[in-house]
């Protein structure tokens, strides 16, 4: 095991990772028709990302699993019981792998789906934020340069406190208060990158070190070589950061909605209780030399 934070991760070529990550639902009297969803499993690549081995076990009787990858390329499991008696629980590992090497590319069509600009429930914009965008805008040429200055704006509006806000906090709420977790940062950036024309998504991960998962925002431009491809750009509003190899990729979507590890619905007049771990070790690295 090596510790993370003694890592100089400008100088890592290379990182190799253990996710280990589990869910349990207790429950107080039997429940009926779980339907289940998770986003756990990483894509086999994803940009320098490789997924070298994985498995997700499910501990209850009568359970199916079925699996498939959604519009946005993500690996979704879908979990379906006719009776839990009194708990159910999902344990994903996976071990990947990052290489330092050309940034992540997109082939033509990137822009197809329409979700890069589409505001969402979570994202859509206020006048606050409408006005800010106009502003950096004003000062920034569109591309890189803007999406840097909004990243470093997203930083300085928002104070990082856990438990002001919920998953059904919009970006909108969430300026309000200026303060937030990650997810918070995240859809604020979203939003303001999407008002300004700037195609960008959602990223749920891992950054290694920390202690629960992440979220960060990826904005996608064009590379204007004659492909029609782009590049997917890394930018981190939370810590006000580019990211890195010490990043660790799950999924990517228009917003939380589109990515939230667990989730699901079932027929019962009791409610759940929900205990949650994770540990992601660093196994190896290889620095340039």
């Amino acid at each position: 095991m090596i510790d993370p934070g003694g890592v100089d991760w400008s100088t890592v070529r290379r990182s190799s990772y253990l996710l280990e990550q589990s869910f349990r639902y207790d429950y107080p009297a039997p429940i009926r028709h779980l339907d289940h969803r998770l986003v756990v499993i990483p894509p086999a690549r994803f940009g320098d990302q490789v997924r070298l081995r994985h498995s997700l076990d499910v501990e209850g009787r009568g359970v199916r699993v079925e699996n498939r990858v959604d519009r946005f390329g993500n690996v979704v499991f879908s979990v379906f019981a006719p009776r839990i008696a009194a708990s159910v629980e999902f344990t994903a590992r996976v071990s990947i792998e990052r290489h330092t090497g050309e940034p992540h590319r997109l082939e033509d069509g990137w822009l197809g789906d329409g979700y890069l600009l589409e505001p969402t429930c979570l994202t859509a914009p206020d006048s606050r934020i409408r006005q800010a965008a106009e502003q950096l805008a004003a000062k920034a040429p569109w591309g890189l340069p803007l999406a840097e200055s909004i990243n470093d704006w997203v930083y300085q509006a928002m104070s990082y406190q856990d438990g002001v806000t919920g998953v059904r906090t919009t970006a909108p709420q969430a300026l309000a208060i200026g303060r937030g977790v990650c997810q918070d940062y995240a859809h604020l950036m979203l939003s303001v990158c999407r008002a300004c024309n700037l195609p960008a998504r959602y990223v749920s991960g891992h950054l290694i070190g920390e202690g629960g998962s992440h979220a960060w925002v990826e904005v996608v431009l064009p590379i204007h070589d004659g492909t029609g491809d782009a590049i997917a750009w890394t930018f981190d509003p939370t810590h006000a950061s580019r990211g890195g190899l010490n990043y660790v990729t799950i999924a990517v979507g228009g917003d939380y909605g589109d990515v939230a590890p667990t989730s699901g619905t079932y027929k019962a007049s009791v409610q759940g209780s929900l205990k949650a771990r994770k540990r992601v070790t660093l196994t190896e690295l290889d620095f340039a030399v």
